[in-house]
């Protein structure tokens, strides 16, 4: 009589599948998944004996076989002009974290001018790679916003708007009121606008030209007029606030006030000014944008607005679609704050 001898099986020992947990607690692979992604069509009771059998047989879900079986890559497209500038890299960081925490990659795709979102469009990588899209401050015309729809996923915009698609951003007009009605409340009425280049490798940002219609709106309204010798541009970043701040300096008379589009472009403006001896604020106040975290260090009064928060908005608007079929189409409008600082103040007596 022979024994009945069991095989034994080397290596790593087998972890309990899908499958497994199905047979253990009666209901279809399916509705294990569904079970364990939260689905709103599956009844207490079953999702209840569902966790028990995949506690008892320690399964964990595979992100790669759990795509699989939905059709799903677990992946989300961020479409992004710039990564290493302050507010993209916060974004992103804030999308990247809630998406993380719902078990998503994320596909980042760093465009860096005009001319590479562009061909970005033509051959529109994102194609059987993502589940969803968030494009950040993207300046799209309608060719554009046609090859994003033909995607058929998913889409928010972060920053920007297109018609038809859930969005998340601040009032950029308002936030600008804000530095402008703080700045006349002193009594300042020479005020200038340091912008960003709006030909800056092309892209032609939509909330610069909304900060400076909220700049001449905030002036008319104040009684007083947006000079157009006093609304000077300067390329991204600090260098260019600084060259900005030179050329207001060799006009014919200088500004009590200075607002700059965002806390770079402040930031290098105070340098030129305290390099040339002017005192901040005691001959010109100097108000920024954004709460850039240099913005503490030189002591900058701003206008703040939660880049994290409205990066992790725009993902959790994709999850909704994502997990729970949400078809409605929101705008989302965070609110910006004033943050004062040392850099305002009365203007100084002549």
């Amino acid at each position: 009589m022979q024994d009945d001898v069991q095989p034994v099986r080397s290596g790593r020992p087998r972890h309990a599948s899908i499958i497994d947990v199905a047979t253990l607690a009666g209901v279809s692979p399916a509705t294990v998944s569904r079970s364990l992604r939260g689905h709103h069509n599956v009844s207490p009771a079953t999702r209840q004996r569902v966790l028990e059998a995949a506690e008892e047989l320690s399964y964990s879900a595979s992100p790669q076989a759990s795509g699989l079986a939905s059709g799903r890559t677990r992946t989300i497209g961020l479409v992004v002009p710039f990564v290493t500038r302050w507010f993209f890299a916060n974004a992103v960081a804030g999308a990247y974290q809630v998406l993380a925490d719902a078990g998503y990659d994320v596909l980042l795709y760093h465009l860096g001018s005009a001319a590479t979102r562009d061909r970005f469009f033509e051959r529109m990588p994102l194609t059987r790679r993502v589940d969803a899209v968030v494009t950040l401050a993207l300046p799209l015309d309608e060719e554009h916003t046609l090859a994003l729809r033909a995607l058929d996923m998913p889409l928010v915009t972060l920053g920007a708007q297109i018609p038809g698609v859930s969005s998340v951003r601040i009032d950029d007009a308002a936030a600008v009121r804000l530095a402008v009605y703080h700045l006349v409340h002193q009594g300042h009425e020479d005020i200038a606008m340091i912008s960003g280049d709006q030909d800056d490798l092309g892209f032609g940002f939509l909330s610069s030209q909304d900060r400076c219609e909220g700049f001449r709106q905030a002036m008319a309204s104040a009684g007083l007029r947006a000079r157009e010798e006093l609304m000077v541009s300067g390329e991204y970043g600090i260098e260019g606030g600084a060259r900005a701040m030179t050329a207001l300096m060799a006009g014919p008379t200088l500004p009590t006030a200075v607002f700059a589009e965002y806390d770079e472009l402040a930031i290098g403006a105070l340098r030129t000014l305290r390099r040339a001896s002017i005192p901040v604020p005691g001959r010109v106040s100097v108000v920024g944008m954004d709460d850039h975290e240099m913005a503490s260090v030189v002591d900058l009064t701003t206008v703040a607005q939660p880049v994290l928060e409205q990066g992790g908005t725009a993902a959790r608007l994709l999850l909704e679609v994502l997990d729970r079929g949400e078809t409605e189409v929101v705008d989302v409008v965070v609110p910006t704050r004033l943050v004062v600082r040392g850099t305002t103040a009365a203007p100084h007596p002549n």
